[in-house]
């Protein structure tokens, strides 16, 4: 349900003919999944993927005279370890896109915090099994879910188009491993991404 909710919002604001405005941001981010999983029916337990940094460029548009803005996170490929306790079991490269609706607090000073609520994927590749799955062929499937986002942007006093921004955004997300084409469960992921940035706005 909340995912459906979120394509809807999503989609009923894409589709408005507002006049607005277009951000380009560049941010570096530390991306730190949170879930843990057990998988192979609980053989294998406490299965987690490793904490990264990536660099995090993003778009922004703003709806004139509003302050809704929808932005587009477009990461690099990241890098995972995929560790059972302290065991290596796989790596994997990823994608993570995220778009999300965000409601921007405007006010007198130059600060404006903002939150945000969207829809985000988690598209892997390079899926390789590691140390007792080095010989087995490992996979992990395409994956959709939810995101959040909270931050606030700030404008120097001299500044007419430049800032600079902090947020943190979670994603609930989960994707399903095979092992040799067998079914060996699902691995939440649930990353935090905590990102520093500059922004530019046209």
């Amino acid at each position: 349900m909340l995912k459906q909710a979120a394509v809807i919002t999503l989609l009923g604001l894409s589709s408005a003919t507002f006049a607005g405005g277009w951000q380009v941001k560049v941010g570096a981010s530390a991306i730190a999944p949170s879930g843990e999983s057990d998988l192979a029916g609980g053989k294998v337990p406490n299965v987690e993927a490793s904490n990264e940094l990536a660099f995090t460029p993003s778009v922004e548009y703003f709806f004139a005279d509003t302050p809704f803005s929808a932005e587009l996170l477009l990461a690099t490929p990241t890098s995972h370890d995929v560790e059972a306790g302290s065991v290596k079991i796989a790596s994997l490269k990823q994608l993570p896109p995220t778009l999300t609706v965000k409601y921007n607090f405007k006010n007198s000073t130059r600060f404006t915090p903002y939150v945000g609520v969207g829809a985000t994927a988690f598209i892997p590749w390079d899926v390789e099994g590691k140390g007792p799955l080095s010989a087995s062929k490992v996979d992990a499937d395409t994956a959709y879910g939810v995101a959040g986002q909270v931050g606030f942007a700030y404008q120097p006093k001299d500044a007419k188009n430049w800032g600079v921004y902090v947020d943190a955004r979670y994603a609930d997300i989960n994707t399903d491993i095979t092992v040799d084409g067998n079914d060996a469960g699902s691995l939440d992921v649930n990353p935090w991404v905590y990102t520093l940035g500059y922004s530019y706005k046209f």
